[in-house]
């Protein structure tokens, strides 16, 4: 699920800040930075969650305005490469996705439908694969923490799918909102690590013996 991803980001900041041997930037020196970046992106997350509908409408004009710019980059494409094979299918695909994102910016109501819809697909669709792979890991460890994230994910996608298109005013913008509070709050925590880390004394290495 969303907060899933957002721990996986967050390992990935931990690893590559925290890596002292590669000379490049690390948390000793920057954690403030990591700390500052991690309560803005909480903040974001809390007026997204006090505004779910506003910020639902917000990534649906995101979504309308990154259809048109990759609808103009295809055309540009196919204009350029002429004679290739593919570009009148470029030209297609750039029409599609210019119409679909006009149709998003003049109506975003029909973005964020369309948003909410997809959430639950994911849902479903990871709800469905946790819980094969739990019947698969037999008596490996984790195994009932996998079946439960996966009977989780597909609770939700059957909630959601009941309450559409009711839903539609708060799904997107308070599931991106607790998605970016978790966010936020996981890199404020590896700058914390970070900053003990550095008020640890370091020990030098004991001689050895002949």
């Amino acid at each position: 699920m969303l907060y899933r991803l957002a721990s996986y980001i967050c390992l990935e900041i931990h690893m590559t800040t925290t890596d002292v041997s590669a000379g490049t930037y690390t948390l000793k020196h920057g954690w403030r930075t990591l700390a500052i970046a991690g309560g803005v992106v909480a903040l974001v997350g809390m007026v997204a969650i006090a505004l779910p509908f506003v910020a639902g409408i917000s990534l649906a004009l995101g979504l309308g305005a990154l259809l048109i710019v990759a609808g103009v980059v295809h055309a540009a494409h196919a204009i350029t490469a002429r004679g290739w094979t593919g570009s009148l299918w470029q030209l297609v695909l750039a029409v599609v996705s210019v119409v679909a994102g006009a149709l998003v910016l003049v109506n975003p109501f029909v973005g964020l439908a369309s948003l909410t819809l997809l959430l639950v697909a994911y849902l479903l669709v990871d709800g469905i694969t946790e819980l094969w792979m739990a019947r698969r890991m037999d008596d490996q460890p984790g195994r009932a923490t996998v079946a439960f994230s996966g009977v989780i994910s597909l609770v939700l996608a059957a909630l959601l799918w009941s309450a559409f298109p009711a839903d539609v005013l708060w799904a997107i913008g308070l599931l991106v909102g607790i998605s970016l509070v978790m966010t936020g709050l996981s890199m404020a925590a590896v700058a914390y690590a970070g900053r003990n880390a550095e008020d640890e004394p370091t020990t030098a290495p004991e001689p050895r013996g002949v």
